[in-house]
Parts: C-alpha cells; structure tokens; sequence
C-alpha cells in the first residue's frame, strides 16, 4: 500500500523525481488538495502550459464514459514526452473507481494520472484502487495543525521579507487553518499591508485580517473579567451591530470560569500560589490575557466561581427559552459578573 502522511509530503515533494505514475491527492482541506496536486503536477516536470501535453478533466466529464480514462491514459502525447491527465473535483463515483482500478493494472508508459478528490473515508473505493496499486500513491490532506499553520506563517512571511512579533504570531495561529488557500491568501493580505515596515505587529493583524466579531467577543471576556464595565458596554455593541450572537461572550465567560475553577483549586486545595499555577498551567493563555487571568486567580474564590458558574449557565438556558430577548439577558448577566470582577479586583 503506497500512502504518505499528511506531514510527509514536504519531504516526498522535495526528493527528486518519482516512481509513481498515479497519484490521488484527496481530503477535507480542498485548498490543501489543490495547492498539493499542483506541485505534484510540477513534480512530473511536464509543461503545464502545454495543451498538448496535460489534459484537464472534470470527474464529471467521465460519467457514462469510464473507458475514457483509459483511452486518455493509453494515448502517446502529440508531440512526443511524457503526458498527464488531470482529473478534478472526484468522489467516490463508481465509474471512477472502476476506471482508476483498470489503468492501474497497465503499463503507463509516459503518462501520468493526477486525482484530486474531496475527504475519502478509509476503505472508500477509490482509495482503495490506488492505495493497492504498486505504481500509484495516495496523499491525504487534512487541516494545517499549529505547526503547520507556523511553518505557513514563516514562509508566507519570510518571502515578503517580514519578521513577526510574538504577540502577532500567536494571533495568526488563531486566526488561520481551515482551508490552505485561504491562509495562504490572507497572510499575502498582511504581507502586503506590511509591505516596507520590516516587521508584523499584533496591531497590524487585527487591522489586516482580524475577525472584528471574534475580536469584540474575546475583548468582552477579557472587560468582564477586568472589572471594565465601559469596554464591557463597548464590546458589546459592536458584536450586536455586526449581528453576531451575544451568547458567544456568555459561552466564552462559562469557559474562563470553568479554567478558573481548575487553577484555583490548586491554590486552595493544594496550597500553590497563583503565580506558581500560572507558571504550570497557564502555558496555553494568552500572554495579554495572563495577567487578568492571574488577577481573577487571586481574589475569585472556588465558591464564588462555582456560584457564578452556575448564574452563568441559568443565564444560557434563559436565552434559549426566550431567544428575542437574548440580548438584553446576557448584558445584565455579564455586567454582574463585571461588577463581581471590579469587586474582587
């Protein structure tokens, strides 16, 4: 079975040459798939701007016609060479299974078969038609984890002549995955934002491709757990003017109040100092974040958090119950739990 992890494929791609003639690029991540089917595309070091010599197809051009894979396959390029046929957008389609399945028992003599195909289960059958095949290879492609999303961050950057702040850095792994392209597209939004500065700011991220929802959202928790009832009241009417759902905010405290909870009962129960815990087990907070979070350590008791945890929680329910008023019960529910920061602060 000839099948490369997803953290392979940098080394595969690097090496020279190939001995595969059928490659299925496939996955959830339908940027991913293409970026990788077209450097793999290049791999073949075929002329991809010859017409001649690559012939694109839909899967859909096959339906009804499986044997037009084959003739494709078989047939000697124009011209002389190597020649490759490039198949987009497959499924599963039987067809297409059976069609892949019949070249990859021939010799394909100069011709190479390229798939790209959307997320295939394990056993799924055009997998299983290359995966079996001595001469094919299946390469998966699944969402950037963090190291990935950081090695795109350094090369998208570092090819604009950029260097990044720290605070920055981590904002954009928060900001991107999902979808290949579309992180590759908006770090070349802030790079050229950047263009001629040197270095990316965390203020240039925010103001680049920041996410004003998401951004109001976090800078809501972070007024609550302040004690800043102005910023909290800010906040707010930008994530009800960009029409996003206020229970996010009320979501987001319950999980700060729930994390709260884990670190403080350390301090209480096992007699650590707050800075100590932090220094344990606030690795994954963010920096700007850490000091208010810190601060809530040292004055928010387990009771009081476990008390507010609950109203928090009545808070959502309520919401739900009567979701035209879902507004007006998550404002007077957070500028408790506000004022509560205020006072322990």
């Amino acid at each position: 079975m000839a099948e490369i992890k997803n953290h392979e494929f940098a080394g595969f791609i690097r090496r020279q040459g190939t001995p595969y003639r059928i490659v299925l690029v496939y996955g959830p991540d339908r940027g991913l798939v293409s970026e990788r089917a077209a450097q793999v595309a290049a791999k073949t070091g075929i002329d991809l701007s010859d017409d001649f010599s690559v012939l694109r197809l839909e899967a859909s051009d096959l339906n009804g016609d499986p044997g037009r894979l084959a003739d494709e396959f078989g047939a000697i390029s124009l011209f002389g060479g190597d020649r490759l046929v490039w198949v987009k957008n497959a499924g599963n389609d039987r067809g297409l299974v059976e069609a892949v399945s019949a070249v990859a028992g021939v010799d394909p003599g100069g011709s190479h078969l390229l798939i790209e195909a959307g997320d295939l289960k394990k056993g799924a059958g055009l997998r299983k038609a290359v995966e079996s095949a001595r001469t094919a290879l299946a390469i998966p492609c699944y969402a950037d984890d963090a190291r990935g999303i950081q090695a795109l961050i350094d090369e998208e950057l570092g090819n604009a002549g950029l260097t990044i702040q720290g605070d920055a850095r981590q904002r954009l792994g928060q900001l991107l995955g999902g979808d290949r392209l579309a992180s590759r597209g908006e770090l070349r939004k802030l790079a050229l934002y950047c263009d001629g500065t040197g270095t990316v700011t965390d203020a240039d991220v925010i103001e680049a491709i920041g996410d004003v929802a998401a951004l109001s959202v976090d800078d809501a928790i972070e007024a609550v757990f302040s004690g800043d009832v102005t910023r909290l009241e800010a906040a707010l009417e930008r994530i009800l003017a960009s029409k996003t759902s206020v229970y996010l905010v009320l979501r987001g405290c319950l999980v700060q109040l729930e994390q709260l909870d884990s670190l403080r009962s350390l301090v209480e129960n096992h007699s650590r100092q707050p800075a100590q815990v932090m220094t344990e087990k606030g690795r994954g907070i963010h920096f700007k974040r850490k000091p208010i979070v810190e601060r809530a350590l040292r004055h928010w008791t387990l009771k009081a958090i476990n008390a507010e945890m609950q109203r928090l929680a009545q808070a959502v329910l309520e919401t739900r119950k009567r979701p035209q008023l879902e507004a007006s019960i998550a404002r007077q529910a957070l500028l408790r739990t506000c004022l509560l920061s205020r006072q322990f602060s």
